[in-house]
C-alpha cells in the first residue's frame, strides 16, 4: 500500500507543471531523429514536415534528419516528407524523443502519358484519386468557407471554352448564332491572297477567325480549350470542346503542370508555342495518379510539391501572344518589364490573382481534409477582368481644378499605382475611358474650349447609353490596324497588324490630362471624372450581341467656388 501511494504521488508530481519545466531544464528531449529513404537507399536533400505546420527539417548527406517539435503541438505528431522526383509520403506518427522514424520515398514518373484522360472538376464515376474533383473540394451549399472548386466555379479560367465572346470571335457570329459573310480576298501587287473589308451591303455580325481562315482552326483552343488540344493544338474545335475540354482551364489541366518552357534569352514563351505548347505535363500511366502543387506535406496520395505553381512563369503560356509580328497579349511580359518581377520586392502573378483566401481547409474535413493555417491556403477565384473589387483596387484617379482668365482649368491624373502590368492588359479590345465634364450651379454642362475628347469608337449616340464619342475626356488603349484592309480599331488581331496607339498605363506610370471649360458667369462649378473600364468597343459589342457592362474603376469630383 506504501509503494502505491509513492506511485500515486510521483505521477501527481509528473503532471504538476513544476515537474514538466524541472524536466525540459533536465533536457527532456522532444526532438525526432530519423532517415528517409527510397528502394535504392537514403534520399538527401529532403523536407520532412510536422504535417499541416511550418515546422520542418531537411535530410542532410546520409538521408538523416533532426526535428524538434514544440510543446503546443503535443506528444504525437504525424510527418510527411517530400524530394524533388518524389511523391511526398506519410503520414508517419512520431513521438518527440523517436530515434529511429524511417519514412519511405517512392518515385514518379519523369515521363508524360499522353493517353491520359483528364479527370472532370465535377462528380465523376471515378473512385479514390480518380474521382471528380468536387467530391472532395466543393462545399456547394453546405456551411463554411468555399473550397478550391466553389471558387474555380467562379473564375473566368472555368469559362474560358465557353465564354461567348471568344465563340463569337473564333466562329464569326454574334451571339444568337447569326454569322457574317466569309472573308472576300484579293491578290496585291505581289499576287498575294489578302482580305478584303466587309461588304457594307451585306449583313454582318462581326469579325470572326474562320471566317478569314475557314481551313484550319488554328491554335486558339491552346489557351482557351487546353484539356481538349494538349496533344493538338493546331487541329482542335472549340466549338466541338464537350465532357472536360469544355471545363475550360480545368483543375486536373493545372495541377499536371510540371515546368515551363521559357526563350532562354527573352524569359518569355517562343511565339510560336502558345498555350499547352509551352507547358511540360507529367500524365500519369494507368493505375496510378499524379498532382503537383504548392504544398510539400499532401498525403497521403500520389501527390508532389512543384515550386512552378506559385511562379509568375505558371501563367506565362498563356498570358503572352504574338501574331505574325505584334505582340498582342503581353500580360506576362509587362509584369516580368515592371518593377513587381524583382524577387526581393516584388509580386507574383499568384499574389494578386490567388490571394490568401482566409480558409482553414481546402479539402472537406469529412474526405479527409485537414484544418490548416489560413495563410497557406490561397483562393482559387482567380479574380481578373471582369471583378469590380479587383479593378477598383487596380489605378487611382485625382482632379484638380482652377478658375482662371480664359475659364475653368481641370487635369485629371491617373496613376497604375496598384497593378503589375499595364492597365489595362490582355486583349486588346479592352480599355478604359476617362470621361470628364464640368457643371455650372444650375447643372447645366458646360462647354470644352480646350482639351482632349473620346474618339469615334467609344461610340456616337446618348451619352446615358453608354456612347461618349466627342465628350471631353481620354483613352487608355492598345489600338491595332490591319495592315491589308486599314480596318481600325480590329479586333481580327489574328491577322497581320500593326499598333497605331498604345496609350495604357504601365506599372507605375502616371498620365495627367488638361481641359479648358467655358467659365458661367457666375456661382459654383462642379467638375466630375469617371474612368470606365469598356470590355470591348461599341460597335463590336453591338455587332457580337455583347451587354457586359462598363465597370466603374475610380470616379473624382472637384469644385470650382466663384462669387456672383
Amino acid at each position: 500500500m506504501i509503494r502505491n501511494l509513492c506511485v500515486l504521488v510521483l505521477i501527481g508530481a509528473m503532471l504538476h507543471p513544476l515537474f514538466r519545466v524541472m524536466a525540459k531544464d533536465a533536457g527532456f528531449d522532444r526532438t525526432i531523429r530519423g532517415i528517409v529513404r527510397d528502394d535504392e537507399g537514403i534520399v538527401p536533400d529532403a523536407v520532412v514536415r510536422v504535417q499541416t505546420t511550418v515546422h520542418s527539417a531537411v535530410t542532410g548527406a546520409g538521408g538523416e534528419f533532426e526535428l524538434t517539435v514544440p510543446e503546443s503541438l503535443g506528444n504525437s505528431v504525424k510527418l510527411t516528407a517530400w524530394a524533388k522526383g518524389y511523391f511526398i509520403s506519410g503520414p508517419v506518427k512520431a513521438s518527440p524523443g523517436a530515434k529511429d522514424v524511417t519514412i519511405a520515398l517512392h518515385r514518379h514518373s519523369q515521363w508524360d502519358n499522353r493517353e491520359y484522360a483528364w479527370t472532370p472538376a465535377s462528380r465523376s464515376t471515378g473512385s479514390g484519386e480518380n474521382q471528380g474533383c468536387s467530391e472532395c473540394h466543393l462545399r456547394g451549399n453546405a456551411a463554411g468557407s468555399a473550397l478550391p472548386v466553389d471558387e474555380w466555379l467562379q473564375d473566368a479560367h472555368a469559362q474560358s471554352a465557353v465564354n461567348p465572346r471568344f465563340l463569337s470571335m473564333h466562329s464569326g457570329t454574334d451571339v444568337s448564332g447569326r454569322r457574317s459573310p466569309s472573308t472576300r480576298f484579293r491578290r496585291n501587287n505581289e499576287s498575294k491572297l489578302v482580305p478584303l473589308p466587309p461588304n457594307p451591303e451585306a449583313p454582318y455580325y462581326g469579325p470572326g477567325y474562320r471566317l478569314d481562315n475557314p481551313d484550319h482552326t488554328g491554335d486558339c483552343a491552346a489557351c482557351h480549350v487546353p484539356a481538349a488540344a494538349v496533344n493538338e493544338p493546331y487541329n482542335t474545335d472549340p466549338l466541338s470542346a464537350r465532357g472536360v475540354g469544355a471545363e475550360g482551364v480545368t483543375c486536373d489541366f493545372c495541377h499536371k503542370i510540371w515546368d515551363v518552357r521559357l526563350d532562354s534569352r527573352t524569359g518569355l514563351p517562343v511565339p510560336e508555342k502558345a498555350g499547352v505548347q509551352s507547358f511540360e505535363f507529367r500524365r500519369p500511366f494507368s493505375g496510378h495518379q499524379f498532382f503537383a502543387g504548392p504544398l510539400d506535406d499532401i498525403a497521403p496520395g500520389e501527390d508532389t510539391y512543384s515550386k512552378i505553381q506559385k511562379s509568375s512563369q505558371f501563367c506565362a503560356p498563356c498570358h503572352f501572344g504574338v501574331f505574325e509580328d505584334t505582340v498582342v497579349y503581353d500580360s506576362f511580359g509587362e509584369w516580368l518589364r515592371s518593377p513587381y518581377s524583382r524577387k526581393e520586392t516584388g509580386k507574383t502573378c499568384q499574389d494578386c490573382h490567388m490571394p490568401i483566401s482566409g480558409a482553414e481547409f481546402f479539402a472537406h474535413p469529412e474526405k479527409g481534409g485537414l484544418k490548416r493555417d489560413p495563410n497557406t491556403i490561397v483562393s482559387h477565384r482567380m479574380p481578373g477582368a471582369r471583378d469590380v473589387d479587383l479593378l477598383q483596387n487596380a489605378v487611382s484617379l485625382t482632379l484638380e481644378a482652377e478658375k482662371v482668365s480664359e475659364g475653368i482649368r481641370v487635369r485629371a491624373r491617373v496613376v497604375n499605382d496598384r497593378t503589375g502590368h499595364h492597365v489595362p492588359t490582355d486583349s486588346p479590345l479592352r480599355h478604359l475611358i476617362l470621361l470628364v465634364r464640368a457643371y455650372g450651379y444650375d447643372a447645366a454642362p458646360l462647354s470644352l474650349q480646350h482639351g482632349p475628347v473620346l474618339p469615334e469608337w467609344c461610340g456616337s449616340g446618348k451619352p446615358s447609353d453608354g456612347y461618349y464619342a466627342g465628350l471631353p475626356g481620354k483613352v487608355f488603349a492598345k489600338v491595332l490596324e490591319e495592315k491589308w484592309t486599314g480596318v481600325s480599331p480590329t479586333a481580327a488581331y489574328w491577322n497581320p497588324t500593326r499598333i497605331v496607339m498604345d496609350t495604357r498605363l504601365a506599372a507605375f506610370q502616371s498620365d495627367v490630362s488638361e481641359y479648358l471649360f467655358a467659365a458661367p458667369e457666375a456661382g459654383n462649378v462642379r467638375i466630375e471624372a469617371v474612368l470606365l473600364y469598356r470590355r470591348a468597343y461599341k460597335n463590336l459589342m453591338n455587332l457580337k450581341g455583347w451587354t457586359d457592362p462598363d465597370i466603374l474603376m475610380e470616379s473624382s469630383t472637384a469644385l470650382v467656388v466663384q462669387g456672383r
